[in-house]
């Protein structure tokens, strides 16, 4: 993430069909703002580094959705945070 947003990446993970981030950031910084950007930057890289593969499944330079979710979390640890995004996609034991 750019230093300008004085966010941190604490974790990532995704699934098949959406990722999950945990993300710390300043209250002051508007958090659409700051997922619209980073949705911008990724679909560039993402069709700067895989152009030929991208191109025969996706017939316009879209790589996300507009749609996203977001929840803040109260009464749990980063460290607890953390163990739920990296259990992602894998399956119940």
């Amino acid at each position: 993430m750019p230093k300008s947003w004085s966010a941190e990446l604490l974790e990532f993970n995704g699934e098949a069909d959406h990722v999950h981030l945990l993300i710390c950031y300043p209250p002051h910084k508007l958090l659409s703002s700051l997922i619209a950007n980073m949705k911008a930057t990724a679909s560039k890289t993402m069709w700067r580094e895989f152009e030929t593969e991208l191109s025969k499944v996706y017939y316009k330079r879209v790589f996300w959705t507009g749609s996203y979710f977001v929840a803040s979390c109260g009464g749990v640890t980063i460290h607890q945070l953390k163990q739920y995004v990296q259990s992602q996609d894998t399956p119940d034991v």
